[in-house]
């Protein structure tokens, strides 16, 4: 729910955007408007600017990916020189548009796209494109800034031109003095101050939101998008939950996390194994049974670092994957990442015994109520909560093959957005309590990926392996060779 509603938020400011360039309003007078009557509000007016200022570095960085498919080689690296931007001013500016927190989540909208009308998926879809990059000399200032050196000095081979650049910070390709070839992450220059200024906004955003939705407690999302988020800038903190993701992983036959490399690592800069493989539009072309592994993997990541570490890696986007054939996946971008009580986790395996293994649908509606999803005495029956809720359990619940359709990921998507259908009276009344705001990054992000791959499995026996209170056998071919690995590590330990 959390990114679904600031989703909508983000496309609705978006779209209007959009209308407002269509209707020719020049930048400089809206500038103008910002400088006089909103003196009041002088972040309201700083924050404006820094979204109109992005908004035209925006329009112009998807001008010049125009300008460069007709471009030669030659020409599209002078292009590129052109348009990097610079200073701390230049990204402070696009910040306003194309990075910050709003940036991100509007990344995490895009690839829910599935059941929304055309011209939002348009604008959703523009975001998942790359960040205008920030210039080798500026990379470098920060490298020298966090490890003392230039990458000249600390690397065998530095690569100035970034491989990828995205909401909060760029990656560039090296060599380290001793031969490992490294990604090298390297953060914006005024991102977190950026990030401070949407998070700002945010309880402003959720109260209105409110309206819509009257049990929601925006406060408590607010907080906890805002710890989230906050962790995400210290790269201290990813490093270490990619250690920690690493260790446990080491030698799976399917799962692979890239090592840190904690010398060249700081608040600010992330290094870690270069790793390959294919991307998530390449995989899309390849058949089904492979797409069908990487579910299963990707699956298994998922709930089972959830279950047996107590943490989720909340951010599902198809960037964060690489590909190989065999179930192989590559998990990058730990950032995002929410850690449980066992309390917590209680509460979701009470939830999965009384709707999938027990069915009973008092003692669902009774679990729904205690953790605060649904509020007490609602004017529904508890056969009504399990058809609005049952939904997110549907594909678990049949013990068979199951395909996770692009349908199955719009309906999900839907029992969030669309308060005019049958279930209006549930979900305005519903609220998210803070351990479940990044929770849902699964049923709103990971199910429309799994839509996208048409991905089938017999997803009752996969959870049956993961969930710690059924612990069942294994169920297929991957699930096997894990156990072994699993059997492996004991005998280590």
């Amino acid at each position: 729910m959390l990114v679904a509603l600031i989703g909508a938020t983000t496309v609705a400011l978006a779209v209007r955007a959009r209308r407002r360039r269509h209707l020719h309003q020049g930048v400089d007078g809206l500038e103008g408007a910002v400088r006089g009557p909103v003196r009041h509000g002088r972040r309201a007016g700083r924050n404006l600017r820094l979204a109109l200022l992005g908004g035209r570095t925006g329009s112009a960085y998807v001008a010049h990916r125009a300008r460069r498919v007709f471009a030669d080689a030659g020409r599209r690296q002078q292009l590129d020189t052109e348009f990097e931007l610079r200073t701390a001013e230049q990204i402070a500016d696009a910040l306003g548009h194309m990075k910050g927190a709003l940036m991100k989540v509007g990344q995490m909208a895009s690839y829910l796209d599935q059941g929304l009308p055309e011209p939002v998926r348009a604008v959703l879809a523009d975001l998942q494109h790359n960040a205008p990059p920030m210039s080798a000399e500026l990379a470098a200032g920060v490298i020298v800034e966090e490890l003392g050196a230039p990458p000249e000095e600390l690397f065998a081979e530095w690569d100035p031109a970034p491989i990828a650049s995205a909401s909060i910070g760029q990656v560039h390709r090296a060599i380290t003095l001793d031969g490992r070839a490294v990604a090298v992450k390297v953060q914006y220059p005024g991102v977190a101050e950026a990030v401070a200024a949407d998070l700002d906004n945010a309880g402003l955003i959720f109260a209105g939101l409110s309206q819509l939705f009257p049990g929601l407690d925006h406060r408590s999302i607010v907080a906890e998008l805002r710890e989230r988020l906050i962790e995400e800038l210290d790269y201290g903190k990813e490093a270490a939950n990619q250690q920690e993701f690493a260790r446990y992983y080491a030698g799976h036959p399917t799962i692979h996390v890239p090592e840190v490399v904690p010398s060249l690592s700081t608040r600010r800069v992330l290094t870690t194994d270069l790793s390959d493989g294919v991307r998530w539009d390449e995989l899309l072309g390849w058949d089904q049974t492979e797409k069908d592994l990487a579910a299963e993997t990707i699956y298994r990541f998922a709930f089972g670092s959830l279950y047996r570490l107590a943490a989720f890696n909340g951010d599902p986007h198809p960037g964060n994957y690489l590909f190989h054939r065999g179930g192989r996946v590559t998990f990058l971008d730990f950032g995002l990442v929410k850690r449980f009580t066992p309390s917590e986790l209680d509460q979701f395996g009470e939830m999965i015994r009384h709707m999938v293994l027990e069915h009973d649908p008092a003692a669902f509606r009774a679990s729904v109520e205690g953790i605060g999803l649904l509020p007490r005495g609602l004017a529904v029956s508890d056969q009504e909560v399990v058809d609005y809720l049952g939904h997110f359990y549907e594909f678990v619940r049949a013990d068979g093959s199951y395909t996770i359709t692009p349908e199955y990921a719009a309906e999900t998507v839907r029992r969030f957005f669309d308060t005019s259908g049958p279930y209006a009276v549930m979900q305005k009344a519903a609220n998210l309590p803070p351990s479940f705001v990044i929770i849902q990054r699964i049923n709103l992000g990971l199910y429309a990926l799994f839509g996208d791959l048409h991905a089938t499995g017999n997803w009752r026996r996969i959870a049956e392996e993961l969930w710690p209170f059924v612990d069942g056998p294994p169920s297929t071919p991957m699930g096997e060779q894990i156990e072994r690995w699993r059997q492996r590590a004991m005998e280590r330990t």
